[in-house]
């Protein structure tokens, strides 16, 4: 408090104005407005919704019956290397011209892993989101629900 100076005094001349406090209203009655994406930002990317992807493609890749081209595994690497090691990753993968690709998070303790929740998250993120054309669940053969099919867009010729 020692840093602290008290406000100018106000000009006589200037009108004191006194707003009414505004009504508050409840949470549940306020209106609430859908999230819009961004104009140029692809949709959100789910393992269940494959937005900006043909159906018949989707559960292709959903099946597993995509050729898988290249795999990450995750295991035992913090949330930071993780990371770094997916972006890594996607950049080697969609440079080499791979579309569908293989990245293995793990289950976790009890289902609650913290890269199984996480991977999804990062994949759309403005980075990772315009090289991603859509997430699966893998099949059991393949990891089951400790894994995801990621299906990268092509790399467009200049």
């Amino acid at each position: 408090m020692r840093g602290v100076k008290p406000l100018a005094p106000r000009p006589e001349s200037a009108p004191v104005v006194h707003k009414p406090p505004e009504k508050a209203t409840p949470e549940s009655q306020r209106p609430t407005a859908a999230p819009q994406p961004a104009p140029n930002r692809p949709p959100p990317l789910t393992t269940d919704r494959t937005a900006g992807y043909d159906r018949a493609n989707a559960e292709r890749l959903k099946r597993g019956q995509h050729p898988v081209e290249a795999l990450l595994d995750l295991h035992g690497l913090t949330q930071a290397e993780a990371h770094r090691a997916l972006a890594a990753f996607l950049h080697s993968a969609r440079t080499a011209g791979k579309r569908c690709v293989l990245v293995i998070t793990g289950r976790g303790s009890a289902g609650g892993g913290v890269l199984k929740s996480a991977v999804p998250r990062w994949l759309d993120e403005p980075a990772f989101r315009p090289h991603v054309l859509a997430i699966a669940t893998a099949q059991p053969r393949d990891g089951g629900t400790g894994a995801l099919y990621v299906m990268l867009r092509r790399t467009r010729s200049a």
